[in-house]
């Protein structure tokens, strides 16, 4: 009950991106699935501490140098 009530804002942010944000740039995601699909998936399995660590660690791989394909949340 917790984890929920403390993982609600940060999914709050990704669905404002996700909907509104996101919509507004051209599609370049470079894994499956998306960075913000990631993030919620990584904080509802990991909480918020370790799901965001993973979320904004999978958002910093996301540049042109950086990997691209299937990439799930461990």
């Amino acid at each position: 009950m917790i984890k929920k009530i403390a993982i609600a804002p940060l999914l709050f942010l990704v669905w404002f991106y996700k909907i509104l944000i996101s919509p507004l740039m051209p599609a370049t995601c470079r894994y499956q699935p998306t960075c913000s699909s990631y993030m919620i998936e990584a904080l509802k399995k990991h909480g918020p501490i370790y799901g965001l660590f993973l979320g904004l660690k999978r958002i910093g791989r996301c540049h042109p140098w950086g990997g691209s394909g299937y990439d799930p949340v461990p």
